[in-house]
């Protein structure tokens, strides 16, 4: 099982954690990518596919206090948000001037 984070333009967001099994994180997110973006994962994907992926995604929710790790983070709206990652890893997010957000 891989943990995701939801992101959400809610003022009342909560990040909450779900955990899914492997198959459903690997149609999230694509080889060697943790950063998604909801609009981007649709447009790849059928909702005939999604769906079920999905729905056992929101019956995984994992306390913070129980998560064993992040594996994942999944951004619905915040469109704003993508020039920070753009090769979609968290690892290498970038500043608004492209400088690293992290450093080597």
């Amino acid at each position: 099982m891989k943990n995701i984070q939801v992101i959400d333009g809610a003022q009342n967001c909560v990040y909450d954690i779900f955990a899914i099994d492997e198959e459903g994180f690997a149609l999230i997110f694509p080889e060697g990518q943790d950063v998604a973006f909801i609009d981007e994962v649709e447009a790849r994907h059928p909702f005939e596919l999604l769906g079920p992926v999905f729905e056992r995604l929101w019956r995984k929710r994992v306390p913070k206090r129980e998560a064993n790790g992040i594996h994942g983070l999944l951004f619905f709206e915040l469109e704003e948000k993508k020039p920070f990652y753009p090769d979609r890893t968290d690892e290498n997010a970038i500043n608004p001037n492209g400088s690293r957000l992290r450093g080597e």
